[in-house]
């Protein structure tokens, strides 16, 4: 699999993104999913410590047990992990790490991400403890998410000479959701940091799973709290001009939406989620189609509707 790179860190073009378990998969099924996931090639994982309340860091610990240097292992801190425990405060960074390296069972984690901006502390103060923890050996580099284009700059700006600054940031960013377009992806150009994109199938309108006229299927994101934003009938119609798109150059709609973003030259690594091997493999494989320009014009046509 194509590789890319986030800092000093090599990742695969496709990453597993490890918010289903503790949750929707348990400890057996997450060993098959991460086992999958490393035979397909991928060797960037993504978690985050509020992820089954720790248990995704713990389960993924399991999974990967002796094939740790296997993988560049990111988490994320900073939202709420009960009884007042989150934000980017120095003593907070320093116990919020400490508790995820033990749930990881690891000495170090490759990429320490910020969740979210902690707006009652100021990015000097977050930078700071990060960089302790770089110096300390403890994170390889450090990134954020759901960051804005003025809060990039800002973290640009207060970074010391020879101290740890984002290498990346993770946002939400689908053929659906294109608002890191306005000022986000501009910034990752500038200050040369990598994009992240998670929910690269906006919640599953991708998948292929939704068609218009047709009920969304049990159990799936159309019939819970994910879907009133995204399950329009505006990106129902999107979603079968796509599709017909994809089909007619023997594609899926999934391969469409994760090639897509793999096109994009700020996007390093398309993070999907997987509850089964199956769906681990062809998310592995989807982002094989290497798109022209003809088609990158094509679809963006599309999309604006």
């Amino acid at each position: 699999m194509e590789r890319r790179r986030i800092g000093t860190l090599e990742v695969s073009v496709v990453g597993l993104g490890c918010n289903n378990f503790g949750w929707r998969i348990d400890k057996a099924a997450t060993r098959e999913v991460v086992a999958a996931a490393l035979d397909a090639g991928i060797n960037f994982l993504d978690t985050a410590d509020m992820y089954g309340a720790g248990q995704s860091e713990e389960f993924l610990a399991d999974a990967l047990g002796s094939r740790r240097e296997d993988v560049v292992l990111a988490t994320k801190f900073g939202m709420s992990m009960g009884e007042g425990k989150s934000g980017a405060k120095r003593a907070y960074i320093r116990e919020a790490c400490e508790a995820s390296l033990r749930r990881l069972k690891s000495d170090h984690i490759d990429l320490y991400q910020l969740h979210t901006p902690d707006t009652s502390t100021s990015i000097t103060e977050t930078l700071g403890a990060l960089d302790e923890l770089v110096k300390a050996g403890k994170v390889r580099e450090i990134g954020c998410s759901n960051f804005k284009a003025d809060q990039l700059q800002s973290a640009a700006s207060a970074v010391k000479p020879g101290a740890a600054k984002f290498v990346s940031v993770q946002n939400n960013y689908s053929l659906l959701h294109r608002e890191p377009e306005q000022g986000v992806l501009q910034e990752c150009r500038k200050l040369g940091i990598a994009f992240i994109p998670y929910f690269p199938l906006a919640n599953g309108m991708l998948s292929g799973k939704y068609r218009k006229g047709q009920p969304a299927p049990e159990n799936s994101r159309g019939k819970d709290a994910w879907g009133p934003n995204m399950f329009s009938d505006k990106n129902l119609d999107i979603v079968e001009k796509l599709i017909d798109y994809a089909e007619r150059h023997g594609r899926t709609l999934l391969e469409l939406a994760v090639s897509w973003l793999a096109a994009q030259d700020t996007v390093t690594s398309v993070i999907t989620g997987a509850k089964t091997v199956d769906q681990v493999r062809t998310n592995a494989a989807a982002a094989n189609w290497k798109l022209a320009p003809a088609d990158l014009a094509a679809i963006d046509a599309i999309t604006a509707g």
